[in-house]
């Protein structure tokens, strides 16, 4: 028997958390809740969760300083819930290591959605392609998980990584921001395409990549995606 999913929700408005534990326990995920930041921090050192939903705004520590914290010591997944939707709380959101966001009011149902598309978000087949991929300084490991600039490591999110490693398994191959979706969230279905250029330039500044004279990603204008030449 597996172990359950063990997902923790995080909002200081109780019957939003209760609605949404509901829904998530009818999928058979265990659900912990939380209602500020300090309780949040705690259930999540305590239970190690699969999937962490996260309010944006808490009383005490808030939802950005929350996810930053997590990110030193887990790799669960951060869905991001904000009541506002300024672009910049997006950007603030998913750059502290959140991997997707929701803006307030949404249907609970296409929150379980977004769940079940990160869990069973396909990888890029590891056992066919063992080998590392170079690309000048930089060095893909796939079956390792790893990522080094010039014997480096570098830290990523799952998401870097996935973004990263689909685009590294077919160089010359143009993606477009929909099959990045696809490949990496799951889905591209609920989502707009400014997820994936704040990833792109998460990954981008974690590697040293010039966005305007890039040495590893490329922009394909009005199209996606392409690693540079090895």
């Amino acid at each position: 028997m597996t172990d359950p999913v063990e997902i923790v929700v995080v909002d200081d408005e109780k019957p939003l958390v209760d609605l949404i534990t509901g829904y998530l326990e009818r999928e058979g995920y265990q659900v912990h809740p939380a209602y500020d930041g300090d309780q949040a921090l705690e259930v999540i050192e305590r239970t190690d969760p699969d999937v962490i939903v996260l309010d944006l705004m808490l009383p005490g520590v808030d939802g950005v300083e929350v996810a930053r914290r997590v990110r030193t010591f887990s790799d669960a997944y951060i869905i991001m819930l904000t009541a506002k939707a300024e672009e910049i709380d997006r950007i603030v959101g998913l750059s502290v290591g959140a991997d997707d966001y929701l803006t307030k009011p949404f249907s609970p149902r296409e929150l379980v959605a977004r769940v079940q598309a990160m869990l069973r978000r396909p990888r890029v087949d590891r056992d066919a392609a063992p080998g590392t991929r170079t690309f000048g300084d930089l060095t893909v490991d796939p079956a390792g998980r790893e990522v080094t600039v010039t014997g480096q490591l570098v830290e990523l999110t799952k998401i870097e990584f996935d973004l990263l490693d689909t685009l590294s398994s077919h160089p010359r191959l143009v993606f477009t921001r929909d099959q990045l979706l696809e490949q990496v969230w799951g889905s591209a279905d609920f989502r707009d395409e400014h997820v994936v250029a704040v990833h792109i330039a998460n990954l981008r500044r974690k590697i040293g990549d010039d966005p305007d004279d890039p040495e590893y990603i490329r922009t394909v204008r009005g199209v996606g995606y392409r690693m540079a030449e090895r």
